[in-house]
């Protein structure tokens, strides 16, 4: 596994809230993995994203297969590799190989209830144009914007290779890795855990989640994400936000092109962090090493990269979340 623009720091260094966090991912899933070592540098980004997936992935009554497919399915439709392979390995550990070789292939799923949820779940990249919304439960959908927080990060910030030479699309490797972690991924986990680790502050939870603690954790990491559009001016941020509500999910042909279109009338100094926010939010793949090196002249800090990209991702998610806010209302 390689980190595309950074290495952070040992998570034997690891102290305070991003110690807490590490030990959960120890107790309760695979471990800190890349995806959250790549967040560390903003500890209160990396709380939210953990209790997030933690309490919409892993705890909670909701079937966890269903959970793990949603997960897959969403992280196709983002195009993000390393998630899709990460969550076919734990179909795997879960007992449905089949189904996770299936979903490996990119073919429907035999079982219709399956189907339609890998079709609500790759509908939700545009969410207007689909008229999308959710009729599933609270873990089922803070797992769907889970992903679309992470996929976004993960393939801004790390390669996408589990293993060297993709050895992860090994049919046979997905087999032993989902052995290795079947009793950690089938041990129930009682929801509200990660709480504690949140901000006490966070605005309400979103109507959608009720008063599942998915909505604790999804208000928590919006709360923090969202403050890195502080790193931009008003016209910037005006046109992150303007171009996700436009654009809805659509993939554009060429990114890098598209973004340098897009950012003609943002004042000078705030260009490439608007370029890379746009990015993170559409193309999170196309930012490259030449984007961040421009950054990096007036932000060197990797905890601004972090906070600029998740700003893009959570601006994203939030559009697919909104959604869902029109639906309850």
């Amino acid at each position: 596994m390689t980190y595309r623009f950074f290495t952070p720091t040992p998570t034997r260094a690891a102290t305070g809230r991003t110690a807490a966090v590490y030990q959960q991912l120890r107790d309760d899933f695979l471990g800190p993995l890349p995806t959250f070592q790549a967040l560390s540098a903003m500890p209160e980004v990396l709380a939210g994203t953990w209790a997030l997936m933690r309490e919409a992935l892993l705890a909670g009554d909701a079937p966890r297969v269903d959970r793990e497919l949603v997960a897959a399915a969403v992280s196709r439709a983002n195009r993000c590799r390393f998630c899709v392979d990460a969550h076919v390995l734990l179909l795997h550990a879960l007992g449905e190989p089949k189904l996770a070789e299936a979903v490996a292939r990119g073919e429907t799923p035999p079982e219709p209830r399956h189907a339609q949820l890998v079709d609500w779940a790759q509908a939700s990249r545009s969410p207007r144009a689909a008229d999308w919304t959710s009729p599933h439960r609270p873990e089922i959908t803070g797992t769907l914007l889970a992903f679309h927080f992470i996929n976004r990060v993960v393939s801004a910030l790390l390669d996408p290779d589990l293993l060297p030479g993709g050895l992860q699309r090994s049919p046979l490797v997905r087999s032993v890795g989902g052995r290795l972690y079947a009793r950690a991924a089938r041990e129930p986990k009682e929801p509200g855990r990660s709480l504690p680790l949140l901000d006490a502050d966070v605005t309400a939870a979103p109507a959608w989640a009720g008063d599942s603690p998915v909505g604790v954790a999804y208000a928590s990491l919006r709360d923090a994400a969202v403050r890195g559009g502080d790193l931009l001016g008003d016209v910037a941020r005006q046109t992150v936000t303007a171009t996700v509500r436009w654009e809805d999910g659509r993939f554009p042909a060429r990114p890098a092109d598209w973004a340098v279109d897009l950012v003609r009338d943002v004042p000078g100094r705030d260009r490439i962090g608007t370029r890379i926010a746009l990015l993170a939010a559409f193309a999170p793949s196309a930012i490259s090493p030449g984007d961040v090196a421009l950054w990096r002249l007036s932000h060197p800090a990797d905890a601004d990269l972090v906070r600029l990209v998740a700003y893009g991702a959570i601006t994203a998610t939030d559009h697919v979340a909104q959604a869902l806010a029109s639906a309850h209302r």
